[in-house]
């Protein structure tokens, strides 16, 4: 794998760790539930992404 690539799918880990406890710290105020369970579905989607990529 290249080091770009690499790179790139390392960061999106991280960004998707860091949607996780952001979002699940929305959810759990109640007020901004919505966007804490909109966080978690763009984590989700980010860890197929690199999934789909490692394939």
């Amino acid at each position: 794998m290249e080091k770009i690539s690499a790179f790139a799918m390392g960061l999106a880990m991280v960004a998707a760790f860091l949607l996780v406890i952001g979002g699940v710290k929305l959810v759990l105020a109640r007020q901004t539930r919505v966007r804490g369970v909109l966080m978690l579905v763009a984590a989700a989607v980010l860890v197929m992404n690199v999934m789909i990529w490692t394939v």
